[in-house]
This record gives structure tokens, C-alpha cells and sequence, in this order.
């Protein structure tokens, strides 16, 4: 169950990490290896590592960090809206 909830916010984190990617937002323009290709794909693998680490703890006798996960997710979600909307 655990790694269903985790697979399942990890499917949310990726098409919100591409939607900030996309939106063109100014401060992803200041970070200097992020501004090209290869830091966006970095930038993925890293977001896919995460992923990967927490179900594989899930699923070998660490259900709990689904919690974790599920924590993770909500910050993601709160930078990302204050990227999309223009707040920050």
C-alpha cells in the first residue's frame, strides 16, 4: 500500500517539477547549471532517485515513509504553486 501512495505522488511530483521546468519563472534563469539542458535532466534524475529510494525502503519493511513522502510532496506543491501563481 505504502508504494502504491508513493508511486502515486511521485507520478504528481514529476508533472509538477515539468510544469515549473516550462513556465519560464526568472528564478530558475539564476541558478547557473539549471539554466541549460543538462542541469533540467540532472534536475530529473534527481527528482527519479528520490522516487526510486523511497519506494524501494517502502516496499523492504519501511512502509512509514510514506509519510515522508507524502511530506516531501506537499512542500513540492507549495514551491511550485508560489512559482506558478507569481508569488514568489
Amino acid at each position: 500500500m505504502a508504494v502504491a501512495l508513493i508511486f502515486m505522488l511521485g507520478i504528481g511530483n514529476f508533472a509538477l517539477h515539468k510544469a515549473v521546468m516550462e513556465s519560464g519563472h526568472p528564478l530558475l534563469g539564476q541558478i547557473p547549471w539549471f539554466a541549460n539542458g543538462r542541469g533540467r535532466r540532472i534536475a530529473f534524475g534527481l527528482e527519479f532517485a528520490v522516487l526510486s529510494a523511497a519506494m524501494l525502503l517502502a516496499a523492504n519493511g519501511w512502509p512509514q515513509l510514506g509519510w515522508g513522502y507524502l511530506i516531501y510532496t506537499g512542500l513540492n506543491a507549495i514551491s511550485g504553486w508560489l512559482i506558478l501563481s507569481g508569488k514568489v
